[in-house]
């Protein structure tokens, strides 16, 4: 069963407001958003130092990328456990617990990445039976496996990462992410053209920033004095371990539902041939980016709610969600009208191929129309998973990515014949109900029962 905060099990507390709330948030989401923003840059790097090699290769790293996010979503259900668990007994001031949900989160992040990457690398041969274009797949094999194994050493480093985030040591966490951008740019120029690996040294260079970005990790996690608490040892690691993954599981599934629901698009997407695929890749690149902020607000409300549920303190509940969506619905109406103004220059600084350019700045149109359900649908399922809510959010995310976005891009997409922005605006829909349905549910979980008044 999830580990859901029961409201009126806890006696009711002094209200918290929007406004105090504000502050700790941006104070945690900003280092948070940096820090996803240097997983996403790996991505932008590989798409802008491969764009010269072609059109093929560009798509090549879109279906990766694609298939990418749906092992990368389903592991981000573990790193959400782990950062989660921290953040309550961190709330709680048991530093022995937090150290003991560390080595837990570590273990369980080794082996969950690693059937990550070997599940990947099983879907290779299948590519083909899904109508994927021939040059493409022929340009991918390699390219494929060094993305698949990289997924073992991205979680591992989150689950870190989400223990300097939990103790209030953000910007830690931050300059370790860069530390991996920061390489990954001289080794593809090396590896791509001095050494000319091509597609299979973008690959390679990614591979070798995240291992680079873990050990460092590691090594500050067993070094750093401020961390000392948080690195004592701690009994009952495999049960702590069978109560991440028991969960986890749900989050995992319903990452992975969405996460697979993208990857669906992409492949979609890849039906209407390597042009829109490349663009598709522009368009997600860039996107990806500014959509950083959304899940970092995310991740900021998911601890700062677990530290509230820690510290039984449940009156802070609400406006720490009414304070963490009027900051994201600010955002996402800024990068809506970024992406509205400036998207044709966008595009046409990552291509020089005319099609890719066209279809890019339509998609560009869809992706800024969504903006604001996508942000709010996310910063709200990270408040719920911050009180380990975990089944029914579920439960809203798998209805509708599957039977609402995907089959309504695909009428919109090819029934109709809009095309690639087509598939995009049906997969609108299914965040609008997402939208609606998940701050719905935070409400009903967070009423704070009333004093009884003396008679």
């Amino acid at each position: 069963m999830p580990v859901v905060m029961s409201m009126p099990a806890l006696p009711p507390t002094k209200p918290g407001s929007v406004r105090a709330e504000i502050g700790p948030l941006l104070a945690l989401s900003v280092p948070m958003m940096l820090g996803l923003s240097a997983m996403t840059l790996m991505g932008v790097v590989d798409t802008v130092m491969v764009a010269p090699l072609g059109t093929v290769p560009l798509a090549a790293v879109g279906i990766a990328s694609a298939v990418a996010i749906l092992f990368v979503a389903a592991l981000w259900g573990i790193v959400t456990v782990a950062g989660v668990r921290m953040a309550q007994a961190h709330g709680g001031g048991d530093a022995r617990a937090v150290s003991g949900e560390v080595r837990a989160g570590l273990a369980l992040g080794a082996a969950t990445g690693g059937a990550g990457a070997v599940l990947m690398l099983g879907l290779l041969p299948f590519l083909g039976w899904i109508g994927q274009p021939p040059a493409v797949l022929a340009a991918l094999p390699v390219y494929w496996g060094l993305v698949a194994l990289g997924l073992v050493p991205f979680t591992m480093f989150f689950v870190l990462k989400a223990l300097f985030d939990t103790i209030g040591r953000p910007w830690a966490g931050v300059g370790l992410s860069y530390l991996g951008v920061a390489l990954n740019v001289p080794l593809n120029w090396l590896l791509i053209y001095h050494l000319g690996l091509g597609l299979t040294g973008a690959g390679l260079a990614s591979l070798l920033s995240q291992a680079v970005n873990l050990g460092v990790a590691v090594l500050v996690w067993r070094h750093w004095a401020v961390l000392a608490p948080f690195r004592q040892q701690a009994g009952g690691i495999w049960p702590r371990i069978r109560a991440q993954w028991r969960d986890g599981w749900p989050l995992t599934l319903g990452y992975a539902g969405e996460g697979g629901s993208y990857a669906l698009i992409g492949v979609m997407i890849g039906w209407l041939g390597a042009e829109a695929l490349a663009a598709n890749q522009i368009v997600h690149a860039v996107a990806g980016v500014a959509y950083v902020f959304p899940l970092g607000m995310a991740g900021a409300a998911s601890i700062r709610v677990g530290l509230a549920v820690g510290a039984e303190e449940p009156a802070r509940l609400r406006p720490l969600l009414k304070a963490a969506l009027l900051i994201v619905t600010t955002w996402m109406l800024g990068v809506m009208a970024v992406l509205l103004i400036a998207g044709e220059a966008i595009a046409g600084a990552l291509s020089d191929d005319p099609a890719v350019i066209a279809i890019a700045l339509t998609l560009f149109l869809a992706v800024a129309a969504m903006q604001v359900a996508d942000g709010v649908q996310s910063t709200t399922l990270g408040a719920l998973r911050g009180m380990m809510d975990a089944r029914w959010p579920t439960m809203v995310s798998l209805i509708a990515y599957w039977p609402v976005a995907l089959p309504a891009g695909y009428v919109m997409g090819f029934v109709l014949n809009l095309g690639a922005v087509g598939v995009w605006i049906g997969f609108a829909l299914g965040l609008a109900v997402a939208a609606v349905a998940l701050p719905l549910r935070y409400w009903r979980l967070t009423r704070v029962p009333k004093p009884t008044l003396p008679h």
